[in-house]
């Protein structure tokens, strides 16, 4: 029986009833803390929980890829994670003692300021996310898991029950689910995962010994089968994953691995007992719709996948970040509901390239046959003769697994003018990338970090377009920013300095062009001039809310508030 006698729940230092409380993330990993944290980042209140007693003691995850640092930047918390861990810059493979070819880093097609991956465990990147969650006044409630849902057109009621016992009924007007590949959220609502499983791995974090540098990820075939070797930025120590564990090794996971990688290296190696491992049976398997009502999830709750390319978590937190900034919108009545059919018609074809790439990742990652070991070193002896296509293929894996070619050029939300030379659809950090320290790209780094839209256009060109520029400033300053680039202060709505033209050139834009780009640091649209049917065209996926969305500033980041009722 529900009761309003007891007590609110006192999350933060404020208490509330269930109306403050406007979301409840359920999953306090990556990607649940990417999704508090931008929720809560846009004036958002959040309730933040998780059904284990603590943070996870072992890391699942590794890499933190390109677009996904990019991502950070734009969230501010790119620098720990930085600082944390080892930039890598290298695929390296070695066949039957013999080092077949070195895969150097060439993003020279993919301009970004993070032209690396940083190769830092899961659990030091929950801990900086976690860090910056607080700082909104975000804390984890460990040991509250859910246990049901049920929901109807106004909100959602979460079924809750902590490690002693008490249960708890929630009131929620929106509900995120980053609860990984055995979701509960994904269960309640009934969104299967469709697919097929897949084979038995294991990884396993240990100190190696070893002959070769730690400035490579390493793929190494044994002659019969594959395994890899990424390298921790604790010097000596590795991440090992072994795409075939058992059954051809006896003893310990140490002297397995030291065997089967020594055979493929060509030289001894002594690995020491590992301080953490796992055998598991990964799955290819996604859902094929990412929300229902006022549900939604997002990351290992969406798509499980082999950990073959390190995908994984980075494209939850994309996820996550792409999810957060639409809800927001809509919650807070600045856009109508059809944007956050936006989410799955974004991602879903992004989960299904996933697994098509993960699929094919996996089956060259264990390359299990003796004949595969043997033509290695022919196929990849061409490789290496054949600078062109060393770099082809160079450039051809780097692009899929650092995400920075992924764009929406087909999203409702595109909508770019003939007259438009940025990329429709694609990553405005790009133009961002362009000779760092020069002010204008700079200037835009910085914008891409404002929660806001972003409505950039050239100083010059017809009197409409200021005074478009300067009309959108006003009326849709909760939510739009405006800026005028090349433009002194005090000229025009939103200065932004560009001396050399730099920026200007880098996004194509001639006196008068213009870009509207996505809080999440995607082109919606552009063109030759801005006029005010131009921009109310490029807005009109928001819907008549955001015309209406008032002009007061961006409300600041709140402590948690979440009101419950307790069941007796």
């Amino acid at each position: 029986m529900v009761t309003s006698a007891d007590p609110p729940t006192v999350h933060g230092d404020i208490i509330g009833d269930i109306d403050e409380a406007r979301v409840l993330v359920v999953g306090a990993g990556p990607v649940g803390l990417t999704a508090a944290y931008e929720l809560a980042r846009r004036g958002m209140r959040v309730r933040l929980i998780d059904g284990a007693e603590g943070p996870a003691r072992t890391s699942r995850a590794v890499a933190v890829h390109p677009r996904t640092l990019e991502t950070f930047d734009q969230m501010g918390v790119a620098a720990p994670v930085i600082e944390a861990g080892r930039h890598n810059r290298a695929f390296t493979m070695f066949a039957r003692g013999r080092r077949l070819v070195r895969l150097e880093a060439d993003y020279a097609s993919m301009p970004t300021r993070y032209p690396y991956t940083v190769i830092i465990e899961q659990t030091r990147t929950e801990a900086i996310l976690r860090e910056a969650v607080a700082r909104l006044g975000v804390r984890v409630e460990w040991g509250v898991r859910l246990t049901g849902l049920e929901q109807d057109r106004t909100g959602v009621r979460a079924r809750l029950e902590r490690a002693d016992g008490t249960r708890e009924e929630y009131e929620v007007p929106w509900l995120v689910g980053c609860d990984g590949g055995h979701s509960t959220v994904r269960k309640q609502l009934g969104l299967p995962l469709i697919g097929e499983s897949s084979e038995t791995w294991e990884l396993a974090d240990a100190h190696l010994t070893t002959g070769v540098p730690q400035d490579s990820i390493y793929w190494v075939h044994t002659g019969r089968q594959a395994l890899m070797m990424v390298p921790y930025s604790r010097e000596g120590y590795w991440r090992l994953l072994d795409t075939a564990p058992g059954g051809d090794a006896e003893g310990s996971a140490a002297s397995r691995f030291g065997a089967k990688l020594g055979a493929g290296l060509g030289q001894p190696v002594r690995v020491g007992e590992p301080q953490w491992s796992s055998v598991f049976t990964f799955q290819q398997r996604m859902v094929p719709r990412m929300h229902e009502g006022r549900c939604f999830v997002a990351g290992d709750a969406a798509h499980v996948h082999s950990p073959a390319s390190g995908q994984g978590m980075n494209t939850g937190v994309q996820e996550a970040y792409n999810l957060a900034w639409k809800l927001a919108q809509v919650a807070q009545g600045r856009a109508g509901r059809a944007l956050l059919s936006t989410y799955g018609e974004e991602r879903v074809p992004v989960g299904e390239a996933l697994l098509d790439s993960t699929r094919t990742a996996t089956f060259l990652v264990q390359f299990k046959n003796v004949m595969a070991g043997l033509m290695l070193p022919v196929v990849f002896g061409v490789v290496r003769r054949v600078p062109p296509l060393r770099r082809a293929i160079q450039r051809k894996v780097l692009g899929g697994i650092s995400g920075l070619r992924l764009a929406y050029p087909e999203s409702s939300l595109t909508t770019s003018d003939p007259g438009t030379v940025a990329p429709a659809g694609g990553r405005a950090a790009a133009a961002a990338a362009h000779r760092p320290g020069d002010p204008g790209t700079d200037g835009l780094r910085a914008e891409l970090r404002d929660t806001r839209w972003s409505l950039l256009y050239a100083q010059g060109g017809p009197a409409t377009a200021r005074t478009t520029a300067a009309d959108a400033a006003t009326a849709y300053a909760s939510w739009l920013s405006v800026r005028t680039v090349g433009a002194e202060p005090g000229e025009c709505p939103g200065p932004l300095a560009d001396p050399d033209g730099q920026l200007r050139r880098a996004l194509g834009l001639a006196p008068g062009g213009w870009v509207l780009i996505r809080p999440d640091g995607y082109y919606a649209a552009g063109g030759a001039s801005l006029t005010g049917e131009t921009l109310r065209r490029a807005l009109s996926p928001l819907g008549p809310e955001a015309a209406s969305g008032g002009c007061e500033a961006p409300r600041a980041a709140q402590p948690v508030v979440a009101g419950s009722r307790r069941l007796r």
